[in-house]
């Protein structure tokens, strides 16, 4: 069995929890979030990044991955992201 370390067993958790549409629960320096996890990338600084939507608000923020600890997969409260509906062109 391979352990995952850091940066991989971030990531291994945030895309389970985006899979499952999980609600996750984390420190964030010295603060503590509740998200809706959508979306992992690298920022052109090479930093890993997720973007998630904050519980109880309408605020989709970007999480560095070097500043989270403490992560939580909450299964038993599950979501539907928010997808803006753009008008299409006729």
């Amino acid at each position: 069995m391979v352990k995952l370390k850091g940066v991989a067993m971030k990531t291994s958790i945030f895309i389970n929890a985006i899979k499952n549409r999980s609600n996750l629960r984390f420190l964030y320096g010295v603060k503590e979030y509740h998200i809706e996890p959508y979306y992992i990338t690298r920022e052109r600084s090479g930093k890993k990044v997720i973007y998630g939507r904050v519980k109880r608000t309408n605020e989709v923020k970007k999480f560095e991955y070097e500043k989270i600890a403490n992560i939580r997969i909450l299964n038993h409260t599950k979501f539907s992201p928010i997808i803006p509906i753009i008008p299409q062109a006729s």
